[in-house]
C-alpha cells in the first residue's frame, strides 16, 4: 500500500483562497453542475418523462464533445494545483454544461411552456427563470475564472461551444425527436412506465389541477363513507 500512487478524484474537489468569503461563495456556485445532474437523475427516477430522459442524453453529450475538445485543444490550465486538475482546461467544462444548460432551458421557456390564464403573470415568470438561469451560468463561469482554474479564453470558449450545443440540441429534440415520443412510449416505454408529456402545453399546471382534482374526489368519497 505504501508503493500505491494516490490520485485525488477531483469532479467535486473545489478551492478557494483561504479568508476569503468571495472566493468560498464561488467555490460553492461552481458545483452547481453536479447540483444540475443530481436533479436530473432524480426527475428520470421519478417523474420517468422522456424529455427529460433526452435534455439529460444531450447533457451527457456536451459533456462527451468537451473532453474531446480539451484532448485536441491540450492547452493547460492557468494555475497548476499539484496533482489537482491535471487534465486541460479549453474550455471550460463548467462553463460549457452551465451555458448548455441555461440556453436550452430558456429555449424551452419561450417555446414550450405556455399557460394562457394570466398572459402578464406568465411573461412575468417567465422572464425572471430566463435572467436566473442566465446570471447562474455567468457566476459559475466567472468563479472558474476567479478561483485560477480556468482563463477567460477557456471559460468563453465553454460558453459559445455550450450556447451552441444547447440551442442545437432543442431544435434536434423537438422536431425530430418529440413527434416520435408518443409511439415510443406507448411501444417500448410502457413497462417502464416511461411517459410523454411532450403535447401538454404545461405539464406543472397540468399535474397541479390534476391531483388537486383527484384529492377533492377521494376527500368526497371519505366523507361519504363516513357518513353512512
Amino acid at each position: 500500500m505504501a508503493d500505491l500512487e494516490w490520485k485525488p478524484f477531483s469532479l467535486t474537489y473545489v478551492e478557494y483562497p483561504n479568508g476569503d468569503l468571495i472566493g468560498k461563495f464561488l467555490a460553492v456556485c461552481s458545483l452547481t453542475p453536479m447540483a444540475i445532474i443530481v436533479g436530473f437523475v432524480t426527475l428520470i427516477l421519478f417523474r420517468r418523462d422522456l424529455h427529460t430522459i433526452t435534455f439529460f442524453v444531450g447533457a451527457l453529450i456536451n459533456e462527451g464533445i468537451n473532453l474531446v475538445l480539451k484532448n485536441i485543444i491540450a492547452e493547460p490550465r492557468p494555475v497548476q494545483r499539484g496533482g489537482l486538475y491535471t487534465e486541460y482546461g479549453m474550455p471550460s467544462s463548467h462553463s460549457q454544461m452551465m451555458w448548455f444548460f441555461a440556453s436550452y432551458s430558456v429555449l424551452f421557456l419561450i417555446f414550450r411552456l405556455h399557460h394562457i390564464s394570466n398572459y402578464v403573470m406568465e411573461l412575468l415568470w417567465k422572464v425572471l427563470v430566463a435572467v436566473g438561469l442566465i446570471t447562474a451560468a455567468a457566476i459559475v463561469a466567472y468563479s472558474r475564472v476567479y478561483l485560477l482554474y480556468h482563463s477567460w479564453a477557456q471559460v468563453l470558449l465553454g460558453a459559445m461551444v455550450g450556447v451552441l450545443l444547447g440551442c442545437g440540441w432543442f431544435v434536434v429534440v423537438h422536431i425530430l425527436f418529440t413527434p416520435l415520443f408518443p409511439t415510443v412510449a406507448s411501444c417500448v416505454c410502457e413497462r417502464l412506465m416511461i411517459r410523454d408529456t411532450s403535447l401538454i402545453p404545461n405539464i406543472l399546471w397540468f399535474e397541479y389541477t390534476h391531483a388537486r382534482t383527484e384529492s377533492r374526489a377521494r376527500n368526497r368519497k371519505l366523507t361519504s363513507m363516513k357518513s353512512q
